[in-house]
């Protein structure tokens, strides 16, 4: 694949220069300087040929854009094209220190393929899939840091698969050395993994209950308080995004249960605590001080407890058929618990790759096109090196080495590809370094394991010692008792440390957890206690752990197992074309727009850019090919501008020997035009933008020039049509004046006319009209000349009937005006004018009664014509009869005044009668024995009325009306009436019934209508006196009514008398 050359796109316009290759002088200070100038104009990618320099911004800008991409990002759509249309496999490798930016390099990445492939529902897929794996990885394995929030601590390598067409088939994820020792224990002012906080946050209440968890990050120790929240950045929503993202990666729903059970187990690991426990033989036992997060952690992942206890106490050794079981201190226990945690976090993390790549690789098992994209970490140097950074460095090591020989191997290939003599170009070869580390005979590595296995006492002071005797010679090594620093007082370097010059600088290392880290050692206890879980994931997790199968050789090292999947990942890149991307960091503060040149050296320098820089410098600066160089610098020779018919090759030969440039400054190769020294070019780039302005002056002119003579020809036409219109509105308002005059004229004309003839027609008329006059006088002297003497003998009679009528027709019109109102009470009426008259005013006042009362009956309803009725009646029985009377015309007759339909209380009572209820009301029966009364219910229906208890509501009688023969009442303005009944009837068993009531009238009124009405039934019977007999059983007794006086009060009082006498005292009337 040839390389990536300088688009003539970094030449227009650029700010600084856009490719390093080309700057000028080229030294560390104009390196740093051109990379400040352009990171201030957020132009933040600058080249070294094909290797892209990516500046983090800290922030977002216009560029992060599928579209912009291939504007910004060149080298990713070479890559890609390479890929699809020369079947050439790609690697994109993005290097850097922790916050430069690499795993937003590897999004950009990742979506840019998205966006340049086909589409289709199930490419769509392949691609969502693909984008959707990172917010998973970077949950499980990124972290905050002090140098980044969003830190990856795995390095990751990824084969995205391609069809013939260039369509996304799939992909494969590797994954390098999870920083494990995290889950335990993380650097002040850093958090542990994202997963942790994002479950507490985000999951719901009823999920955490059954994952037996609290959302006070407090309450686990594995979980760091300084730095649990950070600004940016929202857990509570990672946590969804999480979610959706295993989701569409093809998670079901009960492994992501699975997979937040054992992120729960892991906290609840981390709170497990120890106590010393004393033995007889005089060592100490570790025990579990409070089983509670034991308990749950073991219901959570199917274990009994007593097992997992057991493990954290005791530890078996197995020596071919010999079992040892001794016990562990509580140091033992909390290094065998946090070894627990640490492989059970890990191995989850490369559950969940596995698990990731069997959803997204490819299904065809066809050779596919392969692009990798490889995110790993950068090289660290920090106040404190242990293990980890030794390991990381080392592998940053391998990749510098690689990036060194397959930068060379391509500069060879093109210079023999075009015809170009080849010359060695020198350089530092970081080799040494690389063999000082991992040679398998001397190597820092291979001693590293040689200490973890050989018997005895192994601590990291001797594994030291050994590295002082075996490296002490090394000129890359450096120690207290070694050579290189025998003679020199470095307060710098510790005892306990040793000094390694790598390709970036020095690196202190400590050597203490070096054989530890480097054992990762899980008790086999603790591996077998895990296989025996109910929890559908951990024998995978566990392999190790089935008796039957147990294993009794060492597993193989943390550092034996990185540097095999180093080897396997040179080896793969070095099967691919590669493409760089290397990530700096502008400041330690994360904050855009500040520039630390002081930290941006440091990593220029560990990178190796400014070798890069001379390795591409050391031949030919500058390469392009014939055709878009002779269109580029075409217009500075006269023989080429404006175009060249010949081919492009002897068309740049001709333009540089017209421009006069040294022999010794460029060379021809096959297709392409070679350039020694930055300088040549820019020189052509000054002459190429003089003439350039050149020609824009002459375009300007000419532009010009057309401008105004269109402009010109515009007006002339314009003033033609102007011109045209104008004469035509100038003889339109002519012709409009002049038909405007003619229609004045005819007007004149025709109303002149037009009077004349009015006036000769108003003669005429007057003419017959004074004609008629005449004739019209004339016959009627005539006419009373001739009749004259019968009119006298009738004159008097004549007159007689005039006068008459006139008073008639006056008489009847001021009855019109005087009418009175339609009110049939309203007794007014106008008085009599003449005394002729008095029979008709007498029968008009009559005759106007009737008339307006028609009217008014016409408005009633049919229920207000019954109450009319009703009152009719009681007028006809009580008027002029009855004191009471008076006072009961205003008021209308209610009829149910219990509202016994209604109410609750009388519901019983309602049941029982079975005819509509005419009237209901309270009254008092009087009692014979001393007069008083009791209250009861009075009920009358069509057939018959009911008294009843008014508290209990139960029926005392029930009388037909054929039955009650008469009603008694006084004539005075009290409330008793008696009911008298037909003797001999069953209801005249107990005698006659003597009551009172506030609505005497309406009561006897609707027994005096019901009796009326009905056909069957004998007319009740009215007396209305002031003495009455009334039937008690077999007594008569006299009921007598007398006026009383004021101390009486306002309301009758009924007194017996003796016991044929009662008397009832009725107040005065007012």
């Amino acid at each position: 694949n040839p390389p990536i050359y300088v688009k003539t796109s970094l030449l227009d316009n650029m700010i600084g220069v856009g490719d390093m290759v080309l700057l000028e002088p080229l030294n560390e200070d104009s390196f740093i300087e051109n990379l400040r100038k352009r990171f201030d104009h957020n132009e933040i990618y600058t080249y070294i040929g094909s290797v892209v320099i990516s500046m983090n911004p800290y922030r977002s800008l216009p560029i992060f854009t599928p579209e912009k991409v291939e504007e910004y990002l060149p080298g990713l759509d070479e890559a890609y094209r390479s890929l699809r249309d020369q079947d050439k496999d790609q690697c994109i490798l993005i290097t850097g220190e922790s916050g430069a930016g690499k795993t937003e390099a590897s999004k950009l990445v990742m979506s840019y393929v998205a966006a340049v492939c086909g589409k289709g529902q199930e490419v769509n897929k392949v691609k969502e899939q693909l984008l959707q794996s990172n917010p998973v990885l970077e949950a499980f394995g990124n972290a905050k840091t002090v140098r980044n929030d969003n830190s990856s601590r795995f390095g990751k390598y990824m084969d995205i698969e391609f069809d013939f067409k260039g369509d996304p088939l799939g992909g494969v994820i590797s994954n390098y050395l999870l920083e494990k020792s995290r889950v335990c224990k993380q650097p002040r002012g850093e958090r542990n993994f994202h997963i942790f906080y994002q479950l507490l946050s985000g999951a719901s209440g009823d999920t955490l209950t059954k994952l037996k968890l609290d959302r006070d990050f407090s309450k686990y120790n594995y979980l760091s308080l300084d730095s649990a929240t950070v600004s940016g950045l929202d857990d509570a929503a990672s946590f969804r995004t999480v979610r959706n993202a295993m989701q569409i990666v093809g998670f079901m729903e009960d492994e992501v249960q699975s997979v937040l059970e054992l992120v729960a187990a892991v906290l609840k690991l981390g709170n497990i605590e120890f106590k010393p426990e004393s033995r007889v033989n005089g060592f100490d036992e570790s025990r579990v001080k409070d089983k509670n997060d034991l308990k749950e952690m073991c219901e959570l992942l199917g274990i009994e407890q007593s097992v997992l206890e057991r493990a954290f106490s005791y530890r078996t050794v197995e020596a071919k058929m010999e079992k040892v079981s001794t016990t562990l201190n509580v140091a033992q226990a909390y290094y065998a618990r946090d070894a627990l945690a640490k492989n059970l976090y890990s191995r989850l993390f490369s559950w969940l790759v596995t698990r990731i790549n069997e959803s997204i690789k490819a299904q065809a098992k066809t050779r596919h096109k392969v692009m990798g994209v490889l995110d790993i970490y950068g090289f660290e140097i920090f106040e404190d090196n242990s293990f980890e950074q030794f390991i990381i460095n080392y592998c940053n090591e391998k990749l510098q080495q690689i990036f060194i020989e397959l930068t060379l191997r391509e500069e060879q290939e093109e210079y023999v590809r075009e015809g170009i003599e080849w010359t060695n170009i020198e350089y530092f070869n970081n080799a040494v370094i690389c063999d000082l580390i991992e040679n398998n005979q001397n190597g820092i590595l291979a001693m590293l394991d040689e200490e973890c296995l050989r018997p005895g006492t192994v601590t990291d002071d001797t594994f030291l010692d050994k590295l002082n005797t075996i490296c002490a010679e090394h000129q890359h090594f450096e120690s207290r008792l070694s050579k290189n620093s025998k003679f020199l007082t470095d307060h710098s370097l510790p005892h306990s440390c040793f000094r390694i010059q790598h390709y970036a600088g020095k690196v202190l290392y400590r050597v203490e957890g070096f054989v530890d880290k480097n054992n990762d050692l899980l008790y086999r206890d603790l591996s077998q206690a895990m296989y025996k879980a109910t929890h559908s994931l951990m024998r995978q997790l566990f392999p190790e752990g089935n008796p039957a199968k147990v294993n009794l050789k060492r597993p193989p090292t943390a550092g034996f197992q990185f540097k095999a999947s180093v080897g396997g990942l040179m080896r793969n890149l070095q099967t691919k074309n590669p493409n760089y991307i290397r990530c700096i960091k502008p400041n330690d503060k994360k904050a855009s727009h500040i520039f630390t040149d002081s930290l941006v050296c440091h990593q220029v320098r560990y990178l190796g850019l400014m070798e890069n820089v001379r390795v591409r410098r050391a031949g030919y600066a500058f390469r392009q090919p014939y055709e878009p160089c002779l269109e580029r610098y075409k217009m500075l020779c006269r023989q080429t501008w404006p175009h060249w018919r010949g081919p492009a090759r002897d068309g740049v030969e001709v333009l540089l020997i017209d421009c006069s440039v040294p022999a010794e400054e460029f060379a021809y190769g096959r297709s392409k035009i070679f350039i020694r020294n930055p300088r040549t070019l820019f020189t052509l780039e000054e002459r190429r933008r003089a003439c350039l302005q050149d020609l824009a002056t002459l375009i300007q002119k000419i532009y010009r020039g057309w401008k105004c003579r269109t402009h010109f020809i515009l007006l002339k036409k314009s003033q033609v049509v102007v011109a045209a219109w104008y004469r035509r509105y100038a003889q339109q308002k002519k012709y409009e004046k002049i038909k405007r005059a003619t229609l004045v004229m005819q007007s004149f004309t025709r109303g002149w006319k037009a009077r004349k003839i009015l006036r000769q027609l108003k003669y005429e008329k007057r003419c017959k009209e004074a004609v008629t006059t005449i004739a019209a006088y004339w016959h009627g002297t005539e006419v009373r000349r001739e009749y004259r003497k019968f009119f006298r003998a009738n004159a008097g009679k004549k007159i007689y009937c005039f006068i008459i009528q006139r008073i008639m027709q006056k008489y009847f019109l001021g009855l019109k005006t005087t009418m009175p109102s339609m009110s049939p009470i309203d007794n007014t009426w106008s008085a009599q004018p003449y005394s002729f008259l008095e029979g008709a005013h007498t029968e008009l006042r009559r005759i106007f009664h009737f008339w307006r009362c028609k009217k008014h009956r016409g408005q009633f309803t049919e229920e207000k014509k019954a109450v009319y009725e009703e009152k009719l009646e009681a007028s006809e029985i009580f008027k002029d009869k009855k004191a009471l009377y008076p006072s009961s015309v205003s008021q209308p007759f209610k009829g149910d005044y219990l509202e016994i339909q209604k109410n609750p209380k009388y519901q019983k009572l309602n049941s029982a009668v079975e005819e509509k209820v005419l009237l209901a009301d309270v009254v008092n029966k009087i009692n014979r024995a001393n007069g008083k009364g009791s209250p009861r219910l009075f009920l009358l229906t069509k057939s018959n009325f009911v008294l009843a208890d008014q508290k209990t509501g139960q029926v005392k009688a029930s009388v037909p009306l054929p039955d009650l023969t008469s009603v008694s009442v006084s004539t005075q303005s009290d409330g008793f009436f008696a009911l008298k009944l037909k003797e001999g009837s069953a209801s005249a068993a107990k005698g006659d019934f003597l009551l009172s009531s506030e609505h005497l009238i309406e009561i006897i009124t609707k027994l005096h209508r019901t009796g009326t009405t009905a056909a069957d039934k004998d007319q009740i019977n009215i007396d209305i006196s002031d003495e009455f007999l009334v039937q008690f059983k077999q007594d008569k007794v006299c009921v007598k009514f007398i006026q009383g006086g004021p101390k009486n009060g306002t309301s009758a009082a009924c007194k017996r008398k003796n016991n044929r006498l009662l008397e009832v005292s009725v107040p005065s009337s007012p």
